[in-house]
């Protein structure tokens, strides 16, 4: 399988497990939970899509809907969440979502490096691809979206898609070299969110 499925199934797998946890979080039924996960795993790649231009991957391949459904049939049988619980405190809630939108903001970046965009280009859809999906849950279940209020979320799936640009460029776009920036992106993710990084606020 290539590489590129690779990433964006783990993406997509990842992502409907805290859309799923978000939906059960506000008691949604089975349709809200559906709707919430599919958001949250295919959502950033719609919107990747439609700015390069290409088939919207998610309604050419019967792949993308199938995951989402595995996910939430497992994430139920597992009992991964129980409505007493707080989700932005819960590992496994914070993992997934770090997952997700790294693997997502490096697929909008191959997308965008593949498709002649320059960095600003690259940058914005490796930013709609890795985010996209969880500002379209988080509005759907009336939330303010996560990226505007938790470590460095929007940054760094921004930082990633310019690294990958650039590795791109120099030609070191390799197997390898993406592998190493997904941990490195995760990685990262998770040590902002629990030491509380953040951009510093503008002063009057």
């Amino acid at each position: 399988m290539d590489f590129f499925v690779v990433v964006e199934s783990i993406g997509m797998a990842s992502a409907s497990i805290s859309g799923y946890l978000f939906a059960v979080k506000k008691g949604c039924d089975w349709l809200g939970v559906f709707v919430a996960a599919f958001l949250t795993a295919l959502g950033g790649g719609v919107l990747r899509d439609v700015l390069v231009g290409r088939d919207i991957y998610s309604f050419t391949h019967y792949m993308p809907c199938v995951i989402v459904l595995v996910m939430i049939v497992v994430a139920n049988r597992v009992k991964l969440y129980s409505k007493k619980e707080r989700i932005e405190k819960k590992f496994v809630f914070i993992f997934t979502d770090a997952v997700d939108v790294i693997c997502f903001s490096i697929v909008g970046a191959i997308v965008a490096s593949e498709h002649g965009y320059n960095v600003f280009g690259v940058a914005l859809i490796a930013f709609s691809n890795g985010v996209g999906g969880g500002i379209l849950r988080d509005i759907l279940l009336n939330e303010v979206p996560w990226f505007l209020s938790t470590g460095l979320y929007g940054t760094i799936s921004i930082v990633v898609g310019v690294l990958y640009y650039a590795a791109f460029c120099l030609g070191f776009s390799s197997l390898f070299f993406t592998i190493f920036l997904l941990i490195f992106g995760i990685i990262f993710r998770l040590l902002a969110y629990y030491r509380g990084w953040s951009l510093p606020l503008l002063k009057d």
